[in-house]
């Protein structure tokens, strides 16, 4: 076989297709949510970006459902655990709380997933759970309590990022239309009866949001201490 002149352009070799696994789907899964939302994530989309068709990615993955949940999973893989600190485990819970929503909200749209998924049961979703509940322990509280607890503050963080991931998917124009409507709405309201919802309004903004979640965090915790005595 003779060989092309030295000035010609070689052939190109052949892609060579990343092999199919879950993990490579997932990552693809949030590449995608990344880019284009929740709403974009399916199994036709998934593997459109992976250079292959939909029914390779079953063998894998069964359902989309599936796929969010694991999407959800890995999210959760890059939040540090603690190991329990008797006496610091008011922090430590914050700590964990906090890492969950900023996880979440680094992938927007991942939060409408964790609140729609009833109980996690991924790797690590257990992981986190079972470190919560080993925090709470390390409290003082007894299981029943701990296990209430932490249902609660789940609740409560999630809600948190579900809000927030649901504000951010707004169109910008669409909430400053909104809100410039409410302003003048709540204005046009008799200030004697309603003196304290008219005050409170500034009061639910963005730049409040880091600090109504704490005040939360604050609250439930405290109660759970005095519990504990």
């Amino acid at each position: 076989m003779t060989q092309d002149p030295p000035w010609r352009t070689p052939p190109a070799k052949p892609a060579v297709k990343p092999r199919l696994s879950r993990e490579l789907i997932v990552r693809t899964g949030l590449d995608v949510l990344l880019a284009e939302g929740l709403d974009a994530v399916s199994m036709r989309r998934v593997a459109h970006a992976l250079g292959t068709g939909p029914a390779s990615l079953y063998a894998h993955v069964a359902t989309k459902d599936e796929l969010v949940e694991l999407m959800l999973d890995r999210v959760l893989e890059d939040v540090p655990l603690p190991a329990p600190d008797p006496d610091r485990w008011q922090h430590q819970v914050k700590d964990l709380l906090r890492a969950q929503v900023a996880a979440m909200q680094a992938h927007p749209g991942i939060a409408e997933v964790a609140w729609q998924i009833m109980i996690p049961i991924g790797p690590n979703a257990l992981r986190h759970g079972e470190a919560l509940l080993s925090l709470l322990r390390a409290g003082g509280l007894s299981l029943t309590r701990a296990a209430y607890a932490a249902d609660a503050l789940t609740l409560y963080t999630k809600a948190f990022a579900y809000e927030g991931s649901a504000w951010l998917a707004v169109d910008r124009t669409e909430v400053a239309d909104r809100g410039s409507r409410m302003g003048e709405y709540l204005s046009s309201l008799p200030p004697d009866a309603f003196a304290n919802t008219l005050a409170a309004g500034p009061l639910f903004t963005a730049e409040t949001a880091a600090e109504r979640f704490e005040f939360g965090l604050d609250l439930l915790l405290g109660g759970l201490a005095a519990l504990r005595a």
